[in-house]
């Protein structure tokens, strides 16, 4: 945090100063009950308002941000609340969107049903357009961002702001305790992975140009190791430099809606793609980074001791977990082009998919299965050829992702038909196999199998209208997409504007014979959890001499207590 403004839960709105209206509607809207995590949803929604405001979108109705529904349920994805079920959190976070029916909204202490939009929002606190944005502080405006070192009770923190000085760091001597030094960029890792040896150095990267650069050609984008996980997906999604093929844009895109997937959005905003990669390498993480990349043969460069080299991502997953003296400098991620010439070959196009299950479809959940396919097929009248794939899995109960390339030797130069498919799935098997100890083996298996299955048998639909098509003699004019809808250029921001809710409305029948019992009103004290200024019992400090109690089991059961003895030497205190 070293130079960044800060604004907390109490900065954004206070019982001293006034609440925000994001706290308000959460109250309103009866979004907090124990109120553990209300501060951090409202901070988290808070976020998202800000980022919107900044954008160049249209300005938005009267009343509403530039905030979309979409946006309004991602932004508290990294959120987790075990008592309201999430209903009432989301609806106060899509009153903040422009494209919100006002209808979809649930039961809330604002308005009452039937009444019509323009009362409803006359009624919610009032928000306007960029008021409340956070104001970076004009002293830390001209504040140079760089490295410091520190020490403290014999605990070191460097940060290098070259190569040569990181060089210097790792060649220091540590014969003494190889693991006392730790690389990091952000050290998001210690929340999966504990600390349990204690590190009495750590090296900060974040300050070293070579790891935080971006460069882009028409060989494909090379991302430096320390570049965060939120900044490489919008650098995936911004590719559209003319020197990048149509395919190589496609394939840009699907890996940055794959990476929106992973973690949550404050979590993205820090973790780097390179600490992943690295977790990957050494610890085994079931990461879908590394499946996705490694099907699109990224390539990685690594600084052991003096020595620099680029190796391919599928040979640095397989080495030995690398030691503490090697870095990973930067990902190369190439840009597909078609490797034949359509003129020969009929109708070409690349294909290219990426699939995850988890728990949750977004936010903090580990996948139980994550796979990403690239294939390029040919149609002719014959059939649909396909000339090459790529077909990679991870996160099922093995040390690294995987190529499954005894199915893509098998399918390579093949006309696809539901025997080819059905042998294909055959060697799946074979090849996707969990280690000992993996939970649900079974089900991680048919994951992978419906994957493929998912991403090959569209292609297989319709034959006879590849044979009509044919025999009219235009190959030119084939609507491709209707054998693979999911790759057509036009569909590819359908995660971007799709709503992850399905749509409901909340009845509630009120009865006025016991009235005001069942009225929603607003719960006393929801505002100030929202803000967090409640206090909870834990909040309280123990006044001297205060009697703890704790539940023990007794080896007597239905006893009476007749005294109590302190062993020898035991303190009463």
């Amino acid at each position: 945090v070293n130079g960044c403004s800060i604004t907390t839960a109490e900065g954004i709105g206070n019982s001293k100063d006034g609440f925000h209206p994001i706290q308000e509607r959460f109250s309103g809207f009866h979004a907090s009950q124990c109120g553990y995590c209300t501060p951090g949803m409202c901070v988290s929604l808070y976020s998202a308002l800000v980022n919107a405001e900044k954008s160049d979108r249209p300005e938005p109705r009267p009343g509403f941000s530039k905030l979309t529904v979409p946006e309004a349920e991602k932004s508290i994805a990294g959120n987790l609340c075990r008592c309201t079920g999430y209903r009432p959190i989301v609806d106060a976070c899509k009153t903040f969107a422009t494209d919100v029916d006002m209808e979809d909204l649930g039961l809330n202490s604002f308005w009452r049903k039937g009444e019509c939009d323009e009362v409803k929002l006359r009624r919610l606190p009032p928000y306007s357009h960029g008021n409340g944005t956070c104001v970076f502080p004009e002293f830390l405006k001209n504040k140079t961002k760089a490295g410091f070192n520190m020490e403290s009770e014999a605990c070191y923190w460097y940060s290098p702001v070259s190569l040569q000085q990181l060089q210097r760091l790792l060649q220091m001597d540590d014969e003494n305790n190889e693991t006392s030094r730790k690389i990091v960029v952000s050290n998001t890792g210690m929340g999966y992975y504990k600390e349990l040896i204690r590190f009495n150095k750590y090296i900060d990267l974040r300050y070293i140009p070579e790891l935080s650069i971006i460069k882009k050609d028409h060989t494909g984008i090379e991302i430096g190791a320390a570049v965060t996980i939120s900044k490489a997906i919008e650098t995936l999604k911004e590719a559209n430099e003319p020197q990048f093929s149509q395919e190589g844009k496609l394939v840009f895109k699907k890996l940055a809606d794959h990476m929106e997937k992973i973690a949550s959005g404050f979590l993205r905003n820090s973790a780097s793609i390179g600490g992943n990669l690295m977790m990957a390498q050494r610890k085994h993480f079931p990461s879908d980074i590394a499946t996705i990349l490694l099907s699109v043969d990224a390539m990685v460069d690594i600084l052991t001791d003096q020595r620099q080299e680029s190796i391919m991502l599928e040979e640095f997953l397989g080495r030995p977990p690398l030691d503490s003296k090697s870095v990973l400098l930067a990902i190369k991620i190439p840009c597909w082009r078609l490797s034949v010439d359509i003129s020969s070959q009929g109708y070409t196009k690349l294909l290219f998919e990426t699939y995850r299950a988890a728990p949750r479809p977004i936010g903090n959940a580990l996948p139980y299965m994550n796979s990403a396919f690239l294939a390029e097929v040919s149609l002719s009248k014959a059939g649909i050829m396909l000339n090459h794939c790529r077909l990679t899995f991870g996160a099922y109960g093995t040390k690294h992702a995987i190529r499954a390339r005894n199915v893509e030797e098998f399918l390579s130069a093949k006309f696809l038909n539901t025997s080819v498919l059905y042998e294909a799935i055959k060697i799946l098997e074979i090849t996707v196999v969990p280690e000992d100890g993996t939970s649900h083996p079974a089900y991680r298996l048919s994951l992978a199998i419906g994957f493929l299955f998912d991403f090959l048998y569209p292609l297989l639909e319709n034959p006879s209208e590849i044979s009509s098509f044919w025999s009219d003699g235009d190959n030119k004019a084939l609507p491709f997409s209707d054998f693979k809808g999911k790759q057509d250029s036009n569909q590819l921001d359908q995660t971007k504007f799709s709503t992850l809710l399905s749509s409901a409305k909340q009845v509630v029948q009120l009865s006025e014979e016991y009235n005001p019992v069942g009225e929603p009103i607003k719960k006393v004290g929801a505002t100030l959890q929202a803000s967090g200024e409640a206090v909870y019992v834990d909040d309280i400090p123990s006044p001297s001499n205060c009697l703890h109690g704790a539940f023990i089991y007794s080896t007597e059961p239905l006893a009476w207590v007749k005294g109590i003895e302190f062993k020898p030497g035991s303190s009463l205190d």
